[in-house]
């Protein structure tokens, strides 16, 4: 798939918290279809960069738009239904529904809502690709960790989003399910959709993105292809320190 035209524009943004800059004056654009690494060492400002997308976070200052809409002046539910969904470094499920309900919940309050049988034959599609459809009426608290992290991917692309945000979706799985995961982040790549990943797994970061931004203490340090940022020396010293 072609990468197109700029889809996600963060201009300027830094978010406070209180003497505290996470987000210092960072600038970025997204293009359509394309797969941007956000990466850089703990603490360095990209889940709160991922907040400030999704709206869980309001920015201090500057503005992040999506085409001539600017989603930073938005709440969380106006973002989601504009097009913007995502995962959380830290999952989070709904307990109480059955694993099939949680992705419907996707489809109804998302970007292209769905209801009814629509949303459930949508819902069970998604399940069967991402290995859960034997388990669709079984309760979502019933799933293990790595289960969880599928299930809300499911319940990310039921709403049919024009950005997707994978906040360390790689992260815990054991050498098999990795590469079950960057195979399956391929192929939403193949098919066109625009993703921005938070991961520290760098053979992901080489597998699927097309470019990457790299953070450190709040700033943007370095931006490039994946090969470029990664031999990039202040990178490296970012990440491994002055010796």
């Amino acid at each position: 798939m072609t990468i197109g035209r700029t889809l996600l524009q963060f201009s300027n943004v830094t978010k406070r918290f209180g003497g505290l800059v996470a987000v210092d004056n960072v600038n970025f654009d997204v293009k359509e279809h394309e797969v941007l690494g956000l990466i850089g060492p703990n603490g360095s400002g990209k889940t709160t960069i991922m907040n400030l997308i999704s709206g869980a976070l309001r920015v201090s200052s500057g503005t992040i738009s999506m085409k001539s809409r600017r989603l930073s002046a938005m709440p969380a539910y106006q973002i989601s239904r504009a097009g913007v969904a995502r995962t959380f470094q830290l999952v989070r499920i709904l307990p109480g529904l059955t694993i099939v309900e949680n992705v419907m919940a996707g489809s109804a309050f998302g970007h292209q809502q769905h209801w009814g049988h629509e949303a459930q034959h949508q819902a069970e599609a998604l399940l069967d690709r991402l290995g859960l459809g034997a388990q669709m009426n079984d309760p979502a608290s019933s799933l293990t960790y790595i289960d969880q992290k599928r299930l809300e991917l499911a319940r990310a692309l039921a709403s049919e989003p024009r950005v997707l945000l994978l906040d360390e979706w790689l992260a815990g799985l054991n050498p098999t399910e990795l590469q079950i995961g960057i195979d399956l982040v391929s192929q939403l790549r193949n098919e066109g959709r625009t993703i921005i990943l938070v991961e520290h797994v760098m053979d992901a970061i080489r597998s699927v993105c097309d470019r990457c931004v790299v953070m450190n203490s709040g700033a943007k340090i370095s931006e490039g292809t994946p090969s470029q940022v990664l031999s990039d020396k202040q990178v490296i010293q970012a990440y491994l320190g002055d010796e």
